[in-house]
């Protein structure tokens, strides 16, 4: 297998983008990446999105997406896993490198999900989970969230302030990054007074319907000569995993563990030859509160029903010992939910090579991202290695 190397990034602004086409936004996206890289051509494309077909009936985005952005004729095609689906597209973007398939590949995460009745848009993301089991019975995917953070209060004796600290570390960080949706801080008070959307979920819990587009040029060892002449900065991927759970909740063994995320990072892990320690920083799948502690603790980053202790005590922000959610997360930059996955690889190559501005991590050399699809049934990692 081939090593892979991130040599370029775009990305818009999340948010509502009532004047800009999907294709738009990806094109974007994507030639921002290709001249951030001082790549004039690629040969595959692959996007990530969840849910263009229900709201926007279109598919077919990897040709439609190749075309817009001046690639016609090249490998492309869409990757479709739930909120996971960015991942999966970085992930098959990896593979096609580390495989031989291409020495040069584009990846790209799109979703537009404001331009419809926010009911449509409701039911659609309802599709991440179990229709036979979950959705058929009038659950949304909202709803199915505040059962399991419901549980996971009532399994470790916690109140729903405990795991505040997580959205006000995001929205602190999201106030740092122009890219964001919501640029502004938001303390222990603003949390209490935000309505409830979903007992025990509160508006600050959950991400929000937002648009957006980001992209990342992977390239093969055989391009690194040329890149490093360049002088321009550059990421190896050290790992990409992805491992899967039962979709319902219910079904699982142990519901308030997500099996996935376990898996998929150990595999991430032994791929890099790392431990949890070993990791600088953390871009987590923080969709909704208790997702941001499950996966803390599911990587081994902390004890069962202990996560929230890392978030009260400071070690999750960007001067602690492992900052999370570094440019907002999915609560404050926003989560268009196919394109998530891979404003989180963008993220963490923007630490990795310096560029996070205000938010930057000092000496990170090391990070890994996780992007979860639906409420844990599919978890994509990535960890990526700062290499100048």
């Amino acid at each position: 297998m081939r090593d892979a190397y991130i040599i370029g990034v775009g990305q818009t602004a999340v948010g509502r983008h009532n004047d800009l086409s999907l294709r738009v936004m990806a094109a974007r996206a994507v030639e921002a990446a290709m001249h951030d890289a001082g790549a004039e051509s690629v040969e595959g494309l692959y996007v990530g999105n969840m849910l263009s077909g229900v709201l926007l009936n279109q598919q077919h985005l990897g040709a439609l997406i190749a075309d817009a952005a001046g690639l016609r004729g090249i490998d492309a095609a869409t990757a479709e896993a739930a909120c996971g689906s960015g991942g999966a597209a970085v992930r098959w973007g990896v593979m096609a490198i580390a495989s031989g398939q291409h020495d040069i590949v584009a990846v790209c995460g799109v979703e537009k999900l404001t331009a419809t009745d926010p009911r449509i848009t409701t039911r659609g993301l309802a599709m991440a989970a179990d229709y036979d089991e979950e959705a058929s019975h009038g659950v949304s995917f909202v709803a199915l969230n505040a059962m399991i953070m419901r549980r996971y209060l009532y399994e470790y004796s916690l109140i729903p302030e405990d795991l505040a600290y997580f959205p006000i570390n995001a929205h602190h960080n999201g106030a740092r990054n122009p890219n964001a949706m919501f640029q502004k801080a938001v303390d222990m008070r603003t949390y209490r007074r935000s309505p409830v959307v979903a007992d025990p979920i509160r508006v600050l819990d959950a991400s929000p319907i937002c648009d957006g587009a980001a992209a990342l040029i992977i390239c093969s060892g055989d391009r690194m000569a040329e890149i490093k002449a360049s002088g321009r900065p550059f990421a190896r991927v050290l790992a990409s995993a992805n491992a899967t759970d039962s979709v319902a909740v219910h079904s699982r063994a142990t519901p308030m563990f997500l099996q996935a995320s376990y898996l998929s990072s150990r595999r991430a892990y032994a791929q890099a030859g790392l431990e949890p320690q070993d990791i600088n920083f953390f871009e987590a799948h923080d969709a909704f509160s208790v997702m941001a502690a499950l996966s803390l603790e599911a990587c081994g980053f902390a004890g069962p029903g202990k996560a929230h202790e890392m978030a009260k005590e400071g070690e999750i922000t960007t001067e602690g010992r492992l900052p999370m959610s570094t440019m907002g997360g999915l609560k404050a930059r926003g989560h268009p939910v196919g394109a998530t996955g891979v404003y989180q690889v963008v993220e963490a190559y923007l630490q990795l090579t310096g560029r996070a501005g205000p938010n930057q991590v000092q000496n990170a050399a090391i990070g890994m991202t996780q992007n979860i699809g639906g409420s844990g049934a599919t978890v994509a990692t990535h960890i990526l290695q700062r290499m100048n």
